[in-house]
């Protein structure tokens, strides 16, 4: 028969074990750590407005994911977003001529860059710059200006009924 001392030592080792794999299968699910990260490629595209935009949001090519973003900085000269996007190296043939969009997923979801592939036969790779982007459509800017234009509009007819 096994000592107290001993079943207790196994009973330890056993709750250090399961604490360990649940800290790790928690981190695995929420995307913070992975164990066997994806062999990428780097690439960079400037934005004049990227919205709400984060590190980690997701990088697609007609809604498939492939790649995320993992750098957001702004440039100093022309004041644009630079952002850096990390590409799985399986989608190693997207052409150099591609543009990239800032879009939402849902009315109010969170941003991601959509990668549209154009026809030209060389290909990103590692170091290369899109340079045909689309900044985000930031929902606040788009009801002031349809605020505005309503304002102006009233004034504008109030105008012509004062003739």
């Amino acid at each position: 028969m096994l000592s107290q001392r001993w079943i207790e030592s196994l009973v330890g080792l056993f709750l250090i074990f399961a604490i360990i794999t649940l800290s790790m299968l928690a981190f695995q699910v929420s995307g913070l750590m992975s164990l066997f990260p994806d062999k990428s490629y780097a690439i960079t595209a400037s934005f004049d407005d990227i919205g709400g935009l984060k590190v980690r949001s997701p990088v697609k090519i007609g809604g498939v994911q492939i790649g995320e973003v993992s750098q957001i900085n702004l440039d100093p000269v022309s004041f644009k977003a630079v952002v850096k996007m990390n590409i799985h190296n399986q989608y190693n043939d997207i052409p150099d001529d591609s543009s990239a969009g800032i879009f939402t997923s849902g009315l109010l979801g969170d941003n991601y860059i959509a990668i549209t592939p154009m026809y030209n036969t060389s290909f990103l790779k590692s170091g290369s710059n899109i340079e045909i982007t689309n900044s985000a459509m930031v929902l606040e800017k788009l009801i002031g200006q349809f605020i505005y234009s309503l304002k102006n509009g009233d004034s504008k007819g109030d105008k012509d009924a004062k003739k």
